[in-house]
């Protein structure tokens, strides 16, 4: 069955039969090693802005370029 095929079905169901569908798809997603490269419970580092000299200006100016402001 194809998506086509099944999105009117779907979007036939009650609220909460569409929250249980969610639900399934999402557990069956997770349980699927290729879809999330990341490892559960692992740590991962994130870089952010904190703590590093002049990045606020950087992204300022950067977001001013964007919107055509120039400096």
């Amino acid at each position: 069955m194809t998506l086509t095929e099944l999105l009117p079905a779907v979007q036939r169901l009650p609220a909460a039969d569409k929250i249980k569908l969610i639900r399934i798809l999402v557990e069956e997603l997770g349980s699927a090693e290729e879809i999330s490269p990341l490892v559960p419970y692992q740590v991962y580092e994130l870089a952010t802005p904190y703590g590093v000299d002049g990045a606020a200006e950087t992204l300022l100016q950067g977001l001013r370029t964007d919107n055509g402001n120039p400096g």
